[in-house]
Parts: C-alpha cells; sequence; structure tokens
C-alpha cells in the first residue's frame, strides 16, 4: 500500500499538470442536508469533473504513464460508460490512439458523447464484464495495451487523487461514503485515507441488485454474481478473475451499505431539489447510504464523493417519476 500512496501522490501532479487534464473538485457543506442528519455533510464534486465523472483522473494518469512504444501502438479498454469518455478525452490530450468495448445495455447518452469526442467503439453482448474480456482478447490479438477499468494500479492512482484531496481539505473526516462498482476508485481513496488519515470509516455503498465486490467479498473469492438492472449503471457488471481490487477492497473498505433501488431514486430526486445538481445512480447510491446511516456521526463530518452526472434525460424524468409517487405514497400513509 506504501508504494500505492506514493503512486497516488505523483499522479496527483501528473494529472493536472496538462492542459485538457483532470481537475480539482469542490468539497462543499451541504446546508440542507447538515440540518437534517446533525452532521457536516460533505459532497466531494467528482460531478463536475472534466468528462463528467471521477473516472477522468484514472484514465489520464493511464495514458500519461505510457512508454512511446505502447503510446504508439494505442489502447483497448472496456466501459460501462464513464471510463470511455474519460479514456477518450485523455487519450486525445495524451495523442493516443484509443478503441472502447462496450456492453450493449451501456448508456445512449454516454455512447454517443464517446462518438461525439472521435473514439472507436465496439459494443458486445451481456454486462460490463463480457465486454472486459472482449477487450482483453482484442488487445492481446491486436497488440494493444489493455487497460481495466479499474484493475490497473496507475487507474486506481488516478482514482486516489480524490482521497488526497479529502485529506487535505478536511483533515477531521469521519467517514466518507464510496458507490462501488470494480472497486477502483475506493481502492485509491481508501488505500490514501488510511495511510493519511486511519481513523477515517471507509465505507463502501452498493445498489442490492448490482452488488458484484460486497457478494465476492462475502463470499472471500471471486465468482460470477447476479445481477439485474439498477439506476446505478455506472457500478453495474461483475468483477474480473484476478482483479487487484480485490484485496485493496478488503484492505480498506470497513462497512458494507447495501441500497435499493427506491432510495437510489429518492437521493438523486433530493440532490436535485436541494442542491439544484443532476446526479447519475451510482452517485445516488453514495448519497442514499449517507442519508441513510450519517446519524452514525453526529456532531462529526462526512463526506459523499458524488462520483457522476452522465445520466440521459429520459432516464431522469423517469427517476423524477419514481420520487413523486413515493412521496404521495408517503402523504397517503401519513392521512
Amino acid at each position: 500500500m506504501k508504494n500505492l500512496v506514493n503512486d497516488i501522490i505523483a499522479a496527483n501532479q501528473r494529472i493536472k499538470a496538462v492542459d485538457g487534464g483532470a481537475r480539482e473538485t469542490p468539497l462543499d457543506e451541504s446546508g440542507v442536508f447538515s440540518d437534517r442528519t446533525g452532521v457536516s455533510f460533505l459532497l466531494k464534486g467528482e460531478h463536475l469533473q472534466r468528462t463528467g465523472s471521477f473516472k477522468m483522473r484514472g484514465a489520464m494518469n493511464k495514458v500519461l504513464c505510457l512508454n512511446e512504444e505502447e503510446r504508439k501502438r494505442g489502447i483497448i479498454t472496456a466501459s460501462s460508460g464513464n471510463h470511455g469518455m474519460a479514456t477518450t478525452q485523455a487519450a486525445r490530450v495524451g495523442g493516443v490512439e484509443a478503441t472502447i468495448y462496450l456492453p450493449e445495455s451501456v448508456s445512449p447518452l454516454k455512447h454517443s458523447n464517446m462518438k461525439r469526442l472521435g473514439t472507436n467503439t465496439v459494443l458486445v453482448p451481456g454486462n460490463g464484464l463480457e465486454a472486459e474480456k472482449a477487450a482483453r482478447a482484442a488487445a492481446e490479438r491486436e497488440g494493444k495495451t489493455y487497460v481495466s477499468p479499474y484493475s490497473d494500479l496507475d487507474i486506481i492512482a488516478g482514482q486516489g487523487t480524490v482521497g488526497l484531496e479529502l485529506a487535505e481539505k478536511c483533515p477531521d473526516l469521519a467517514a466518507v461514503y464510496v458507490c462501488v462498482g470494480g472497486g477502483g476508485l475506493i481502492s485509491g481513496i481508501g488505500s490514501f485515507l488510511k495511510a493519511h488519515r486511519p481513523d477515517v470509516e471507509i465505507i463502501g455503498c452498493w445498489p442490492e441488485n448490482a452488488a458484484a465486490m460486497h457478494l465476492c467479498m462475502k463470499r472471500g473469492e471471486i465468482y460470477d454474481t447476479p445481477e439485474t438492472h439498477t439506476l446505478s449503471d455506472g457500478s453495474a457488471g461483475g468483477v474480473e478473475e484476478g482483479a487487484v481490487t480485490f484485496p485493496l477492497c478488503q484492505q480498506v473498505i470497513d462497512r458494507h451499505l447495501l441500497i435499493s433501488e427506491a432510495e437510489i431514486a429518492r437521493a438523486m430526486c433530493d440532490m436535485a431539489a436541494t442542491e439544484n445538481f443532476i446526479i447519475e445512480g451510482a452517485a445516488g447510491v453514495a448519497l442514499a447510504a449517507a442519508l441513510k446511516t450519517a446519524s452514525d456521526y453526529k456532531g462529526r463530518k462526512i463526506a459523499v464523493v458524488v462520483c457522476g452526472r452522465n445520466i440521459a434525460l429520459d432516464t431522469f424524468r423517469s427517476v423524477l417519476e419514481m420520487g413523486e409517487q413515493y412521496e404521495t405514497k408517503k402523504r397517503n400513509y401519513a392521512l
């Protein structure tokens, strides 16, 4: 973990030194959520990151770490959307050709954004894990560098710069809530904070419908986990066999929280109503988890990593409808 922490420090300098690279994001208190929960409720605004999610950090770091030969050959990666958009931007900045393998269920908005930025995309039947397998096979076949969206130490180091910023901005942080997919974000954040602020609780948050890393950790091994549709499409998909994030998650995650689809939708509506931010489902997972359990940290400071904003307008409209239905049921029940 010591080497990873040093890599995070180096990545922080690297990714912010180039035009069009990653930027530092704000850590702001939500007055409404603080009053409601009795804690200092901080929002880490990764939805304000370039390309709309934290993924820009890892993708930029990976591209800048490629050697000259790797840059000439180009890279192949897989994504459920956000990593693909970030890799597209990072590749443009770094002058590297990139091909993104995507599950057929990818958000049309995210796919169109990648196409608009000029990258090559390949749609694959199945979920994100199937896209990863297809991308890895294509990279071997074509002699290109395969970049895992999460199981790559350069990617993890880039994502870990979120933890570095948290440590710098809030040295008395009690807990940080992070939505978990493949585990790259929480591995990086947790590794840095455990080294510099060991008392901070690292809280992993999952949608109940797609909790692959949680289930793998519960069993103690990586396996093909069950999954159904979730608003948190950015964190959906299985965990790749041999993923370096698996042992890191075992080391750094202190607490596991599972969130229902209704809770995700309510949190997304809450963010729009109170902070005027449209956020995607994965960010809603972490926010819902924090709103649900913030009382455990009364009088202290907690942070929610608002990991992304990339959601189609039609999908967000359906989320608002879900929220309205819930409020109607609640009012009727009260009567």
